[in-house]
């Protein structure tokens, strides 16, 4: 039985990822940054490790968790968890943009140069690491997790090229309008960082944004389930020659195609009409 560890599995596209891939055979080690869902995670019957990419500390007693269940081994890697700070660029604190660095791409940095000597003893892996459509364009309001996630994919970049013939695959996803809790989740962060009520950007706050956030307005245009993430992930960890990306939903395929052929200005023009 291959073994797989995949973070920020308490809900979204890292549950849904974890049983995806449990019904497929793997043995799942279903992380999340709280115990109250490792808990949760554990009375459905998966090994969940506390894993938190601001901590150091777990991401090393979380994987020292792993490999002491397994015998030392770990066939593939699922860098899946991640938050956004909704806001203004000009709205977002240092400290904010440092908070959502150390989750989005300095723990994922971490736990996988943790994970790659493991990788490298027993002559085999996968990494996969979960970026964004907002790693290949950009939306406003989301100027922290676009960068996070641009970050991301150049560090994903380099280490498939570094990673050649060692027989670790390094991939990247790149899913568009996907179910999950992110907008949910987002709420706290954007309530703990961004002044908006004194902003030069109030009243686009109030017409757009905040509604955003505060309001159901149902699925996004083109939004699918966490599902469509899993089946594409299967593909990057079964597959004798994995893809080293994988575009996600409709609007991945049409973002990754205008930002090849469309100069700047047109591009910018397209995506302030999304």
């Amino acid at each position: 039985m291959k073994s797989v560890l995949i973070t920020g599995c308490s809900s979204g596209i890292g549950y849904d990822a974890a049983h995806g891939l449990r019904d497929a055979g793997w043995r799942v080690f279903a992380s999340c940054r709280q115990q109250k869902d490792c808990d949760r995670l554990k009375a459905e019957g998966f090994e969940s490790p506390l894993l938190d990419y601001a901590d150091s500390k777990s991401l090393k007693a979380g994987l020292a968790e792993v490999l002491d269940a397994t015998g030392g081994t770990l066939d593939a890697l699922y860098n899946n968890g991640a938050f956004a700070t909704p806001g203004a660029v000009e709205d977002l604190p240092r400290d904010a943009l440092r908070a959502n660095f150390e989750a989005n791409v300095f723990g994922v940095h971490e736990l996988t140069n943790l994970v790659i000597p493991v990788m490298r003893k027993q002559g085999h892996g996968r990494i996969v690491n979960c970026s964004s459509v907002l790693g290949l364009v950009v939306l406003p309001w989301r100027g922290s997790y676009n960068s996070t996630k641009f970050a991301l994919e150049g560090l994903t970049d380099t280490l498939r090229i570094e990673m050649k013939g060692t027989g670790i695959h390094i991939i990247l996803l790149e899913p568009g309008p996907v179910t999950s809790s992110i907008r949910a989740n987002s709420i706290p962060h954007f309530e703990k960082w961004i002044d908006w009520k004194n902003s030069a950007r109030r009243s686009a706050y109030e017409a757009g944004l905040s509604k955003r956030l505060y309001k159901d307005n149902g699925p996004d245009t083109f939004e699918l389930p966490a599902s469509a993430v899993t089946k594409k992930l299967r593909h990057a960890l079964e597959h004798p020659r994995p893809k080293p990306r994988y575009y996600i939903t409709t609007p991945t395929y049409i973002m990754g195609f205008a930002r090849r052929i469309l100069p700047t200005r047109a591009l910018d023009w397209l995506i302030s009409k999304a």
